[in-house]
């Protein structure tokens, strides 16, 4: 088992899976609040799409879409959606890393018990 685990300096067998459920619990409310924050975004864009519309001063619909999609107001909603998404996936991940870790250690925990079985 030497060596296995080790990339990027992470070594297994001196890991703590505990660690990783606290990481999980503690940043739980960050995630919850981060993929709130997208949502409301989101639902806002449209909202915020019919609303420039109708301010844009255009008879047709194909000029008003222009127009609010050309807005800066629209812009910048969109970068935030975008801040928001990069927020969002990178507590997921690193949760879902915290999980990966965790599941890895009951792995190598499991195979060093066969590993003790069979040498005794």
């Amino acid at each position: 088992m030497e060596g296995y685990a080790k990339a990027d300096g992470f070594d297994m067998s001196e890991y703590d899976p505990h660690k990783s459920v606290e990481y999980i619990y503690d940043n739980a409310p960050a995630y919850a609040k981060a993929k709130g924050i997208l949502a409301q975004l989101e639902a806002y864009k449209s909202s915020l799409k019919s609303m420039l519309m109708k301010h844009s001063g255009e008879t047709s619909i194909g000029a008003q879409e222009r127009e609010a999609y050309a807005d800066v107001a629209y812009q910048n909603h969109c970068d935030a959606i975008g801040r928001a998404t990069e927020q969002v996936e990178l507590l997921k991940w690193r949760m879902l890393s915290a999980q990966m870790r965790a599941d890895i250690w009951r792995t190598e925990q499991a195979s060093n018990r066969q590993i003790d079985k069979l040498m005794k």
